[in-house]
């Protein structure tokens, strides 16, 4: 068995919701609720599964489907004696923190029932999944986590590209005489670059073509300028990935959106990629007006 089971835990309210919806987006299948006695079982069909849909599987097990932590710790024992890797999460909370949530969302924790209050509830799970989280690979505490910051930390253990993976990078160029692009975070104003449109054999030619590339670096304004912007984005796009954000839009405009603004994107976008981001590049206005 060839596949990667994470067993997602921790107490009610701990943050394994929202965990979990973070880990689908990553790439993992998800099931919620899964008993003990069932993880096996389903550990097994999924092992004869085809293309790579349960290559990677999230089990969330919380408290509700517990009729005995051995059954768990048996289970866990035997997944992670098979080919492949099985690791469980542990996510929880400060009682303070978990009682807020619960008078927030106005949801009955599992456990307070009939005359049991909320924070006896609540201290009665911590000391019930005591056992769980002794036995958990990780243990994350969300207490004072927001949720960008809990998506990045599964993103920095559940993501061989880190950080990074959560995050995209579209990088366009466009010509601000047919307005600015709204989709766009950053804007980049390349006008003070020399113009190619000046020069008469350049003219028809855009961005891609080496002769106008080449033509816009060639100039040392050109070279400085992308030196402090390589120094800009190395510092901020780290802190976009980790605030949470998944889709950045870089905006590069000149004049009419043939030349420089196309040169500086590809450069740009050549650079983003060797720091290991996910990067597109378009060009908005590369064929308008031709």
């Amino acid at each position: 068995m060839s596949m990667e089971i994470l067993i997602i835990s921790g107490l009610s309210g701990g943050g394994k919701s929202k965990a979990a919806s973070y880990l689908e987006d990553m790439g993992f299948y998800i099931v919620d609720n899964m008993p003990a006695v069932m993880m096996l079982k389903f550990a097994e069909f999924c092992s004869t599964g085809v293309s790579g849909r349960y290559d990677r599987v999230a089990l969330v097990y919380d408290v509700r489907t517990a009729d005995s932590f051995t059954d768990l710790f048996d289970v866990l024992d035997k997944l992670k004696a098979m080919d492949g890797t099985c690791r469980m999460l542990f996510l929880t909370a400060a009682p303070e923190t978990i009682i807020k949530r619960y008078k927030e969302t106005r949801r009955r924790h599992p456990l307070s029932r009939g005359s049991v209050s909320l924070e006896e509830a609540v201290r009665k799970e911590q000391e019930l999944m005591q056992s769980v989280r002794d036995r958990a690979d990780y243990v994350i505490d969300t207490t004072h986590l927001s949720t960008a910051q809990l998506r990045g930390e599964l993103l920095r253990l559940f993501d061989a590209r880190g950080v990074k993976g959560g995050m995209s990078v579209s990088v366009t160029s466009f010509g601000y005489k047919y307005g600015l692009p709204m989709e766009a975070d950053l804007v980049l104003d390349v006008r003070f670059m020399p113009n190619p449109y000046y020069i008469e054999e350049l003219r028809h030619k855009t961005g891609m073509d080496a002769a106008v590339y080449d033509y816009v670096f060639d100039f040392q304004q050109t070279k400085d300028y992308m030196k402090k912007l390589e120094d800009l984005i190395s510092f901020t796009l780290p802190l976009y990935a980790e605030e949470g954000k998944t889709v950045l839009v870089i905006a590069v405009g000149c004049t009419g959106g043939h030349h420089r603004s196309v040169a500086v994107t590809r450069a740009l976008a050549e650079y983003i990629r060797a720091l290991g981001y996910q990067v597109t590049e378009n060009h908005r206005d590369m064929t308008r007006g031709t």
